[in-house]
């Protein structure tokens, strides 16, 4: 494991009034990382600004995770699994092989997955009407609650937290979002 420089930003620091969360709001490096000069400078800035953006995102999922956990009125699923349902809700028919290169995950950890998320009555397999080999999934009425349960949950907290933040942060924050959509949209294809 390759070791983090002392004050460098690392997930888990974005602490409101920590170091690294005062260097992402103002705008400048984060502490510790030095900013290189010439073309090599732009990939190394490159890269300490993905990791601060990834830190930051990180952040937010984790909090919005925690939300859930704390509030849902069911047993929280692992991530991987709340993922596999929020997706088969999303694209209803879904083949477990769709499914497994959506997430980036082998076929047989998804297989898996669907088979504790059907036990769970969140999830069901369906033969394909034009191929009875193929198993299509879709999210059963207590999954789509449970889905639903979660986006209300997160949505809530999300509106809550950018009322909070000055207008010139939510202005920011809804710029973002469809450059955000394309980088995602970008990191598929690398």
């Amino acid at each position: 494991m390759a070791s983090v420089p002392p004050g460098a930003l690392v997930p888990g620091d974005l602490a409101p009034g920590a170091p690294a969360h005062r260097a992402l709001v103002a705008g400048d490096p984060a502490p510790g990382v030095r900013a290189p000069s010439g073309s090599a400078a732009a990939g190394e800035r490159a890269k300490d600004e993905a990791a601060t953006l990834l830190a930051a995102l990180g952040a937010v999922q984790r909090v919005a995770r925690r939300a859930v956990r704390g509030a849902a009125y069911a047993e929280p699923l692992p991530p991987a699994r709340s993922e596999l349902l929020r997706l088969a809700a999303r694209r209803p028919g879904i083949s477990v092989a769709e499914a497994a290169k959506e997430l980036r995950l082998a076929p047989n950890s998804v297989s898996t997955m669907v088979s504790k998320l059907t036990a769970d009555g969140l999830l069901s397999r369906d033969r394909a009407v034009a191929d009875g080999r193929s198993v299509r999934l879709t999210v059963t009425g207590k999954g789509a609650a449970r889905v639903a349960q979660w986006r209300d949950i997160r949505a809530e907290l999300a509106a809550r937290a950018l009322e909070q933040l000055p207008a010139a942060d939510r202005r920011a924050i809804r710029t973002a979002v469809p450059a955000l959509a394309r980088l995602a949209e970008r990191m598929e294809e690398v």
